[in-house]
C-alpha cells in the first residue's frame, strides 16, 4: 500500500509530517479498501497542520497521535451516538418511495436509486411512472437500459447512477476530468496582504471564524474538524430545508447553529455581514446554487479579501457531472467501489460513510493549508474536494484480498466506550465519539455542545 500520509504531506508542499504517529491496528471495517488507514492519515495530516499553525503562533512544537481503529469508528460516528431520549435515535423518516437501493436494468447492469429527501423521492417516483412498491420499481427499472435511466435521472435533477467498474469510471469523461485534478485543490483566487493568526487563544485555530453552509455529511464533518482545533464555527442553514437529526447531532459538535433564508433580502444581507468577519466560508450547495445569489467564490473574496472558500460536492467541480446532486452511496456506485466490495454478489455499499467523512477531513486539511499560506504570503484561497476524488484516492491506496476481511475485528463495547464522551446539550443527554486524534500541547476538543438547527442567533460570539 502506498503510504497515504506521505501523499498528503506532498499535497501540502512538505517532504513529510514530523512528530506524527499512526497506530496500525487490525482493520475494523469489513471492506477490502484501506478505509481505516486513509481516514487515519487525513486526520493525522490535518492535526499536523494544526500543530504547525500553533508553532507559528507560539513557537511551541507538539506531537500528534492517531489510532487507525478510532479513525475507522469516526467513519460511522453517527451510529455510535446514544441518546437518553429514545426518540433521538431514529436515523431518519422512512423514504416516501420504494425506489431506494440497487436495481437491475434491462441490459443486465445495476442502477442505484437514492431517495434522498421527500421532495426528490417523489420526483424519482414520478420519473419512473410506477406504483410505490419494491416490486413495481424493480419491474420498471428492468424496462430501462442503465445508461438511459442514468441520463433521465440526471435530466430530472434527482439522485441515482449506474454502477461501474473502476476501469469504467477511469475511462469515463467525468472520471478523466477528475484524474486531471489533485485530491484537494488549494488555489489562490485573489490578492490580499498576509494575515497572521491571532496571537491569543489556547488552540491552533483560536480566533478563526468559520461560516458552515453545508449538510449531510462531508461538509459538516469539515467544520466539525476545524472546531475541534479551536475555530469558532457558525452553521447556517435555511429553515425550509429538510434535515436528518442524528446526522445534525453527530456533526454539530463545536458549532452554533442559526437559520437564514438566503432568498430573502434581509437574510442575504445578514449573511454578508457575517462574512465581513469570517476567515473560512464552507459550502456544499450544488454547483452554481450560491453563484445565482451573488455568493460565488470570486464575489465573496472581492468583498472579504483573504477569505478561504471551501467547496464540497459529490462528483467534482469540473466535467459534465459537476452540477449533479449526489451522495455517499452514489460516489461508491460510480467509482467502482460498490462493484469491488460486492464482488460476484453484485454491487454493494460498504458498511461506513467512507467518502463522506474522509472528504470532510480532506476539506479541513485544505482549509488548514490555505490558512498557513494566507499567513505567510497573503491572498484569498479556494479549496475544492469531492466524494469521487476521495473514492478514487482510497481505491488507489490498494485493494486487499479476502484475507483483509478475515482479519477484521469488530468494535467491542469496551473499545467504543474508551472513544466516547458524554454531554447534556441541545439533544438532551447523549454519548458520542470524541475527536479521533491526540495532540500533546493543544488537545482536540469541542467547546460548544451539539444542538438542533436554528438554536442560535446569526451572530458571532
Amino acid at each position: 500500500m502506498t503510504d497515504p500520509l506521505t501523499q498528503l504531506a506532498a499535497l501540502a508542499g512538505r517532504e513529510r509530517y514530523d512528530g506524527v504517529t499512526i497506530a496500525r491496528q487490525p482493520p475494523a471495517l469489513a471492506t477490502r479498501f484501506q478505509a481505516d488507514e486513509a481516514a487515519a492519515a487525513v486526520i493525522a495530516a490535518t492535526a499536523a497542520e494544526a500543530a504547525d499553525l500553533w508553532r507559528m503562533r507560539t513557537g511551541q512544537t507538539q506531537t500528534v497521535e492517531v489510532a487507525a481503529r478510532e479513525a475507522a469508528a469516526s467513519l460511522i460516528s453517527f451510529m455510535f451516538q446514544r441518546f437518553e431520549d429514545p426518540a433521538r435515535a431514529a436515523v431518519r423518516d422512512p423514504p416516501v418511495t420504494a425506489a431506494d437501493g440497487f436495481f437491475r436494468s434491462g441490459d443486465g447492469r445495476w442502477v442505484y436509486l437514492h431517495p434522498s429527501f421527500p421532495e426528490s423521492s417523489r420526483a424519482m417516483l414520478q420519473l419512473l411512472g410506477c406504483e410505490n412498491s419494491r416490486e413495481a420499481v424493480t419491474a420498471t427499472v428492468a424496462g430501462w437500459e442503465a445508461q438511459a435511466l442514468e441520463d433521465a435521472i440526471a435530466e430530472a435533477g434527482v439522485c441515482g447512477a449506474m454502477a461501474r467498474t473502476p476501469q469504467e469510471w477511469d475511462a469515463s469523461e467525468q472520471g478523466q476530468a477528475m484524474a486531471r485534478l489533485p485530491l484537494v485543490e488549494v488555489v489562490r483566487i485573489g490578492d490580499a496582504p498576509p494575515k497572521p493568526l491571532p496571537a491569543s487563544g489556547d488552540s491552533p485555530l483560536s480566533g478563526v471564524k468559520v461560516l458552515d453552509l453545508t449538510r449531510v455529511l462531508a461538509g459538516p464533518a469539515c467544520a466539525r474538524a476545524l472546531a475541534q482545533h479551536g475555530a469558532e464555527v457558525l452553521h447556517i442553514t435555511s429553515p425550509n430545508l429538510p434535515s436528518i437529526p442524528p446526522f445534525v447531532s453527530d456533526t454539530g459538535h463545536g458549532k452554533r447553529s442559526a437559520f437564514l433564508d438566503l432568498k430573502t433580502e434581509a437574510d442575504h444581507g445578514r449573511l454578508l455581514a457575517l462574512l465581513d468577519d469570517a476567515d473560512i466560508f464552507s459550502q456544499g450547495y450544488r454547483l452554481g446554487g450560491l453563484d445565482r445569489l451573488g455568493l460565488s467564490p470570486e464575489a465573496l473574496a472581492a468583498r472579504r479579501p483573504g477569505l478561504i472558500h471551501v467547496s464540497i460536492n459529490c462528483y467534482g467541480h469540473e466535467g459534465p457531472w459537476a452540477g449533479r446532486p449526489g451522495w455517499e452511496q452514489l460516489a461508491q456506485t460510480v467509482t467502482g467501489m460498490a462493484h469491488v466490495h460486492g464482488g460476484e454478489a453484485g454491487p454493494t455499499i460498504q458498511p461506513a460513510a467512507v467518502n463522506d467523512y474522509t472528504t470532510g477531513y480532506l476539506a479541513a486539511l485544505g482549509a488548514m493549508i490555505a490558512l498557513r499560506r494566507r499567513a505567510v504570503e497573503g491572498g484569498s484561497w479556494r479549496v475544492r474536494v469531492s466524494l469521487v476524488q476521495t473514492a478514487r484516492w482510497v481505491r488507489e491506496l490498494g485493494i486487499a484480498g479476502p484475507e483483509r476481511l478475515a482479519a477484521v475485528q469488530p468494535f467491542s463495547a469496551e473499545e467504543l466506550a474508551g472513544y466516547s464522551l458524554h454531554e447534556d446539550g441541545g439533544f438532551g443527554p447523549v454519548s458520542f465519539l470524541r475527536p479521533p486524534v491526540r495532540l500533546s500541547a493543544t488537545p482536540a476538543r469541542w467547546t460548544e455542545p451539539t444542538r438542533p438547527l436554528g438554536s442560535d442567533p446569526p451572530a458571532w460570539v
